[in-house]
């Protein structure tokens, strides 16, 4: 038989999965390394899809999505986030966030184009630009500066090759924040530099210590963003794989193209179900993002006062524990963590060669949960004492 692609089998596999599947061959394994909310779908959301099913609606929508969802989501965007999109035009509902980022990056590159990418970032930004052909160039996160990404450095990355960079605020892993004034900052270096900015909002939701901010806020490179958000981690939708990307009309044109000869269109019944998440679902979110930071302080607290050097994160539902005193790389932190004490979580540097020194635990989980994980984590770092 002939080889399979090179660039295929050049990528590493997902450094969060293998953890995820190490912890699932143990007994008695607390998992805190998936980013998978623990709330169930709310069953009024639920109970719009079989309704939708009970009704035949199951047929294909169109190709961007059913209209009235596309429209239920620029009036929520309109009124929470101050972005303006026209269902019409300038929306287009894919099968999650995932499938969204993978357009955004053969829409937009040709081979050989430059893509900024923070480091650590997010495991799937660097595979979708490598199989679509460009080159990947990071910009490195620091906890000094919040892993907020930084005008300098911004001005220093870009080149006559740079086609786009993707960003995700709130941040995963880091839990770092850009507020309306970090991004105020960069705005102009978008501006002159032409990019396309695909900017990756699936936790704006979950925004804690001040207000979810956008650079699709600022008019002036409005068009030169792909904003990218979905249901799976607001609405604990995670298995229904539903996503969108907001971009002005010409690029969700080319997005759409690619879209219907690999998808054809989103679940329908899961698109009736959105519907109904966004016009009766917001107190559920608002629950959800409560407990999320009661985890939060409880987990953090927790860590720090144990000697696990742990920053705040002001999003998403993610710490970025600090574990450079220990003397061990990330990956030998974790695998000794979950071998001595049955806790699971990701190494940093799963997320680029910079997140090493840390590890990322998820609070996507019962407190009762996280209490035990503390306890055995307290135990394990005995050791170093």
């Amino acid at each position: 038989m002939k080889e399979i692609s090179k660039t295929v089998e050049a990528l590493k596999p997902s450094g969060i999965r293998r953890f995820f599947d190490l912890a699932n061959t143990m007994e008695g394994v607390i998992s805190l390394g998936v980013g998978e909310p623990d709330f169930s779908t709310p069953w009024h959301v639920c109970e719009e899809a079989i309704q939708s099913m009970a009704d035949g609606r199951t047929h294909y929508t169109a190709n961007k999505g059913l209209l009235e969802l596309r429209e239920e989501i620029a009036k929520f965007h309109s009124e929470h986030y101050n972005q303006n999109y026209d269902p019409k035009t300038e929306i287009l509902l894919t099968v999650g966030g995932s499938e969204a980022i993978d357009l955004s990056m053969r829409a937009l590159l040709n081979p050989g184009d430059e893509v900024i990418v923070m480091d650590p970032n997010y495991v799937a930004y660097e595979p979708a630009i490598r199989l679509a052909g460009g080159v990947c160039v990071p910009i490195v996160l620091t906890r000094e500066n919040e892993f907020k990404l930084k005008a300098d450095d911004l001005k220093k990355a870009i080149t006559d090759k740079t086609k786009a960079m993707i960003i995700n605020y709130p941040s995963n892993p880091t839990g770092g924040v850009m507020t309306e004034a970090d991004y105020r900052e960069i705005v102009p270096i978008i501006q002159e530099s032409g990019i396309y900015v695909v900017s990756d909002e699936i936790y704006a939701e979950l925004s804690f210590d001040q207000a979810f901010a956008s650079l699709s806020q600022f008019e002036e490179v409005r068009d030169q963003i792909l904003v990218i958000n979905g249901f799976s981690k607001a609405y604990a939708m995670t298995g229904w794989r539903l996503g969108y990307i907001l971009a002005n009309p010409t690029i969700t044109k080319a997005l759409t193209k690619i879209h219907q000869y690999v998808i054809m269109s989103a679940s329908t019944p899961a698109q009736y179900a959105a519907i109904e998440a966004l016009r009766n679902g917001y107190d559920d979110v608002i629950l959800m993002r409560e407990e999320y930071l009661n985890r939060r302080n409880l987990l953090v607290n927790s860590l720090n006062r144990m000697g696990l050097n742990t920053p705040m994160p002001h999003g998403t539902f993610y710490v970025f524990a600090d574990i450079r005193p220990y003397g061990l790389s990330s990956e030998e932190f974790c695998n000794e963590l979950l071998n001595q004490e049955k806790v699971a979580c990701v190494p940093g540097d799963a997320f680029g060669p910079h997140g090493q020194g840390f590890i990322r635990i998820s609070y996507a989980y019962s407190l009762n949960h996280i209490k035990e994980a503390c306890v055995r984590i307290e135990h394990f770092l005995q050791q170093f004492k």
